[in-house]
């Protein structure tokens, strides 16, 4: 399914014209997060310059924290708990760490509506989707970026099962979203999650969904087909992604 909820993301709306491909490709490894932020810059360089393909790159990272440009010093709680990061996206504080899947998108708004606003709504249906093929009720929140569920007894009565927080230049995009699939929640207890004290965090697994992280990555993939338009694997530029941020 496609969710209809998000009023300016039609069918087709965030669909390049020309229907090319996207590469997609899955790091077999934790990727540390500095070679994360120079290889997503190399790539939407080169695409800014048409001399590469977009790409959807997921990946893994060893337990750390990330600060966007709206964070707050006094919402980084355990600041010598994990490695702290400026991320340079939008958004406050977030943690990152095993049985999370990030996908980090270096897409060109040029070829996709030139619209900002639609693509942040596009991401949030993005993981809406995905979760339905879990049979987990996705949700979102007026003024809070980000997918929610519901959680009876929880603080708040819901809980934050993905981040979102993007970064645009030259139409470029960089970063992208985070999936809570099976990670330690304890983790996110060294920040204020996305800078908001009155909600918790869950995951696939807290709320007792045990999959693994390659029926996840199936999932994002089909759902992200139906929305954005078709992928293609190529193994052989994950390497040189890499190699070029080394």
């Amino acid at each position: 399914m496609i969710t209809e909820a998000l009023n300016c993301v039609g069918p087709d709306k965030l669909r390049r014209a020309d229907d090319a491909a996207v590469d997609w490709l899955v790091a077999d490894a934790p990727v540390e997060y500095p070679v994360a932020l120079q290889a997503m810059k190399d790539r939407a360089t080169a695409i800014a310059r048409g001399e590469a393909a977009e790409l959807v790159w997921l990946v893994e990272h060893p337990p750390l924290y990330t600060a966007g440009t709206s964070a707050h010093g006094q919402d980084l709680l355990d600041p010598k708990r994990f490695p702290v990061y400026e991320a340079g996206r939008g958004g406050e504080y977030t943690y990152h760490g095993p049985g999370q899947r990030v996908a980090y998108l270096m897409l060109d708004l040029k070829a996709r509506g030139r619209d900002v606003r639609c693509l942040v709504q596009g991401l949030e249906g993005w993981i809406i989707d995905t979760l339905s093929a879990f049979n987990v009720n996705g949700e979102i929140r007026d003024g809070r970026i980000g997918v929610w569920v519901r959680q009876p007894g929880r603080i708040g009565g819901e809980s934050k099962i993905a981040a979102i927080g993007v970064r645009v230049s030259k139409w470029v995009t960089t970063h992208g979203i985070a999936l809570n699939v099976a990670p330690d929640l304890s983790h996110f207890d060294g920040i204020v999650p996305c800078g908001i004290a009155d909600r918790g965090v869950t995951s696939l697994e807290d709320l007792g969904h045990l999959v693994l992280m390659p029926d996840v990555d199936a999932a994002l993939r089909r759902a992200f087909e139906r929305r954005f338009g078709p992928t293609s694997t190529s193994r052989a530029m994950v390497a040189q992604t890499l190699v070029s941020a080394a």
